[in-house]
């Protein structure tokens, strides 16, 4: 294949059935010091739910492919799926938004990845189980402007290090939002990963993990990953807003987009933002122009159900922007 990709995502790929619990049979704890919620299951016991809804080719990276297509960018995926029913669900999903599926790869004997994910309104907890797949880089005929690599399984530690290999010579610009394994890991046993990555995001208490470190303050924390390797660093805080440092060194602060309703479920917040942010750089943006993009496909993510539907086409994400309110702006900080 002789087509340049703009943007190339790799990382495993999901079925989400999402299973809306009875809020009046539900047995959930909030914690009030964090605010975190806890769902609590006793065994032998019958828990009621409302409604089910499955949901194709999500995940990480496939959802940060579907973001960047919409965008307007050429898009391809890197994963695996069984070659079962829920494979070829999955496949279709990706044509019919557009994704190239040159790199999905089909196996015999696999099952494809399956994973239920328990809501209780906005909050949710997901059960998950990886299909151990075999991880291998394709051969681009040309290399893409970006990679965007993002959660694989356990046994994928030797794929980091060919991915970070092939971003050395190629040219190719890196970006990196961690897993949940990934995260676990830390920096050391990534750190030639981190050292050629263009763009990291991930949020405050993981930023905290992988530094292994106490430091509360955003802008340190980002300085810290600028160390490691990564040009711009990335960090989200919830409901706090969004930080990025950029070439220059400069820290900046973003609010996060006014919710027009309360959200419905916040499965892929995260990943919008940060596909989000990354399609506005290969656009052309600066960091504090692409700061302020990321928020509103994350607002408009958690009004839908799955990480997917909610997603915006460049024409409705300059929309909410050219009427955002005032206080929606980039501010230079410390």
């Amino acid at each position: 294949m002789s087509e340049k990709y703009d943007f190339v995502a790799i990382g495993d790929i999901v079925v989400d059935a999402f299973i809306e619990l009875n809020k009046n049979a539900a047995d959930v704890s909030q914690d009030m010091d964090t605010g975190r919620y806890t769902l609590h299951m006793p065994f032998g016991s019958k828990l009621p739910y409302d409604d089910v809804v499955v949901v194709n080719a999500v995940g990480n990276s496939p959802n940060a492919t579907v973001s960047a297509h919409r965008l307007g960018l050429k898009t391809a995926l890197v994963t695996n799926l069984g070659h079962d029913r829920y494979g070829k669900d999955c496949l279709e999903a990706l044509r019919h938004e557009g994704v190239d599926t040159a790199y999905v790869k089909l196996h015999e004997g696999k099952h494809t990845n399956y994973h239920y994910v328990l809501r209780y309104g906005p909050e949710r907890t997901i059960l998950i189980k990886h299909e151990v797949f075999p991880y291998t880089l394709p051969d681009f005929a040309l290399p893409p402007r970006f990679i965007y690599f993002s959660s694989i399984g356990e046994h994928g530690i030797p794929y980091h290090h060919e991915i970070a290999n092939y971003v050395k010579t190629s040219g190719t610009k890196l970006v990196f939002q961690p897993g949940t394994f990934q995260i676990k890991l830390g920096y050391e046993a990534l750190r030639d990963l981190y050292e050629v990555t263009e763009i990291f995001f991930c949020n405050k208490e993981e930023a905290q993990e992988i530094l292994k470190t106490s430091e509360s303050h955003v802008p340190t924390l980002l300085r810290e990953f600028k160390k490691l390797g990564p040009t711009l660093p990335v960090i989200t805080d919830g409901p706090n807003g969004a930080y990025v440092v950029d070439e220059h060194d400069q820290a900046w602060y973003m609010p996060m987009y006014p919710d027009p309703k309360p959200p419905v479920d916040r499965t892929g917040a995260g990943d919008s933002f940060a596909s989000t942010f990354t399609a506005a750089i290969a656009l052309g943006k600066t960091p504090a122009e692409a700061l302020t993009w990321g928020p509103v496909n994350s607002m408009s993510v958690v009004q839908y159900i799955g990480a997917q539907a909610g997603l915006l086409t460049e024409e409705q994400l300059l929309s909410f922007l050219a009427n955002r309110p005032a206080s929606y702006e980039a501010q230079k900080i410390n």
